[in-house]
């Protein structure tokens, strides 16, 4: 047995403490990585939630800009094969695509009516016009004469999933306050309450017995700023709303329902100038130009036929007569001009704030060109009329009121069969322009299938991501339009392929399915009768083919009659003939 000395014993005790120091230490250095690896992992845990909030920032619901423009043609805009200067929307059509085979209704308010309930007009409460309303009608349901409670507003149901909403320019959908945009989903909002009216800050009506009232988020407004002009002071509105809510993190819905190129014709004096003697060759000429324009874009078919011309013929005019129309077509040239500058000006917003590759736009005409000269309006009186300023100087500056007229209406139409107010495609074919958010590329520069107005909030929905009320609640009607997103990128051919969409305003009427149509038209616009027609070969509806299909439009009939009865169409025509007289 060995035995330590003391000294030796006094070693082995200090080894021992070393060693146990080094333990110590060894064990608080793995004591401290084994924190920060656990500190690390619940920090990580902890950015979890930013990161998935950075996520859904980038995948954020995409934005929506609804433009709609008011009475403008078919053929005026260059996409469509105009000589009017409109950059912007060429630029839009250039990274997007257009619909050549898209329907609207054939006047104002029906047709806002479909485009924010999704649903047919006579279900809207916009069966008729309210200025047009017949005592048949009153009291009727679907004639209620504003936007009703029975449809779902897609206003409100975008703001229901998110959405900031705001809507700046003309309504026409209800003159109560219980009727007004602020009502029915719009969280901001500046908005001519009826359909027209000087573009000017003098709110000159249409009529005598309208008054121009204006309302800003459910109040009137008292007075208009000295230097207002409708196309630029609505795209003010909308551009001070997206700077003042661009860091709210919320998607956007933003409707912009200028009032050009409704009548009065007004525009600032220096656009009118760009196009001084641009019209001097004539209405006829304007329309055989654009004929060709559209013939040679593909929008229209080679073997389309144009219509006779229907109404009074240039070189039968006097040369004051002929100065004063010519000037007309200019302003009405120079308004669409205008509204495309400030188009420019919220794209050029959405590009500087990032927000243009996230956003949905879609632009389009409510109708088609308007051809009633300004002694339609009811209520209108010579003495309204006398004291409005339009002499040759004057003539679509403040203190004016001067029109387009069925013969530029007839040409900026071109080659479609009448204008606004009739049920022919020359009432109910719209330019439409629309550009895809970049997450959903579209497939084509140009769609020739049959699309309609009522397509428009489906396809907002389904843009959204969010349903339909009617799905939850049976006593919502459903919507009759189909979602364009099929269409747009390529996975369909056609949206409408089963089923029709039913016309019928103030007696005129009409049946659209696939590429058949029937309309039926008081004499002495039409027949009196139905008649049918190709729209694939014909978009002019030159050729009648009742004859040769009687089977085709046997069906077709009893498919409008079914539509009628669905709707609650009551049938009670007006007289257009007096409507649309010359002065």
């Amino acid at each position: 047995m060995r035995i330590q000395t003391s000294e030796q014993s006094e070693i082995v005790g200090i080894n021992k403490i070393k060693i146990m120091k080094k333990a110590i230490s060894i064990f608080a250095t793995i004591l401290v990585l084994l924190i920060l690896i656990i500190s690390c992992k619940t920090n990580e845990k902890e950015s979890e939630p930013e990161q998935e909030k950075e996520t859904e920032t980038i995948i954020q619901k995409p934005n929506i800009l609804l433009i709609v423009a008011d009475d403008m043609g078919f053929s005026d805009i260059a996409p469509f094969g105009g000589e009017i200067n409109t950059p912007t929307l060429s630029k839009l059509a250039n990274e997007g695509l257009i619909l050549t085979n898209f329907h609207v209704l054939p006047t104002c308010s029906p047709s806002r009516s479909v485009l924010l309930s999704g649903t047919d007009n006579h279900m809207a409460g916009l069966g008729s016009m309210e200025e047009l309303k017949t005592p048949k009608q009153h009291g009727k349901p679907g004639y209620e004469g504003y936007l009703n409670n029975r449809v779902s507003h897609l206003p409100q149901v975008l703001k229901d999933s998110g959405y900031q909403t705001y809507m700046s320019g003309k309504w026409h959908l209800g003159f109560e306050k219980e009727h007004w945009p602020s009502k029915k989903g719009f969280a901001e909002t500046f908005s001519l309450l009826p359909g027209g009216g000087s573009h000017w800050a003098d709110r000159i009506p249409l009529s005598p017995p309208q008054i121009m009232n204006y309302v800003r988020n459910g109040e009137l407004v008292d007075n208009l700023p000295s230097d207002f002009y409708s196309t630029k002071n609505y795209t003010d509105y909308i551009l001070e709303w997206l700077e003042r809510d661009k860091n709210d993190e919320k998607p956007f819905f933003a409707y912009v329902s200028y009032t050009a190129s409704h009548d009065p014709l007004h525009a600032p004096k220096e656009y009118i100038d760009k196009y001084k003697g641009k019209y001097d060759h004539g209405f006829e000429v304007l329309r055989e130009k654009r004929y060709e324009q559209l013939k040679k874009l593909g929008i229209i078919p080679e073997t389309t036929t144009i219509p006779a011309w229907p109404g009074n013929k240039w070189d039968d005019l006097s040369e004051e007569e002929k100065k004063e129309s010519a000037r007309d077509m200019e302003v009405y040239a120079a308004m669409i001009d205008y509204m495309d500058e400030q188009i420019l000006r919220i794209l050029n917003w959405l590009n500087q704030n990032n927000e243009l590759d996230n956003t949905m736009v879609v632009f389009f005409s409510d109708n088609g060109a308007n051809g009633a000269m300004s002694t339609a309006y009811p209520g209108q009186t010579e003495e309204f009329l006398n004291s409005i300023d339009n002499s040759l100087e004057n003539r679509g500056l403040p203190n004016s009121f001067v029109e387009m007229g069925p013969e530029w209406a007839t040409a900026s139409m071109s080659p479609h069969r009448l204008y606004k107010a009739f049920t022919t495609e020359g009432g109910i074919i719209s330019p439409c322009i629309i550009k895809l958010p970049a997450t959903l590329k579209d497939s084509l520069e140009m769609n020739k299938a049959f699309t309609h107005i009522s397509d428009i909030m489906p396809t907002l929905l389904e843009l959204a991501d969010t349903e339909h009320p009617s799905v939850k609640n049976d006593s919502i009607p459903e919507m009759i339009g189909k979602s364009l997103i099929p269409l747009l990128n390529g996975e369909k051919e056609t949206i409408h392929s089963g089923e029709g969409i039913g016309y019928e305003l103030h007696g005129m009427r009409a049946y659209i399915k696939g590429e058949w149509k029937i309309i039926n038209l008081p004499i002495p616009f039409g027949t009196g009768d139905w008649e049918l027609f190709n729209l694939a070969e014909d978009p002019s509806e030159t050729k009648g083919l009742s004859n040769e299909f009687p089977e085709k439009r046997k069906d077709l009939i009893a498919a409008w009659e079914k539509y009628s009865e669905n709707v609650g169409v009551v049938y009670d025509p007006l007289d257009f003939k007096e409507m649309l007289k010359h002065d």
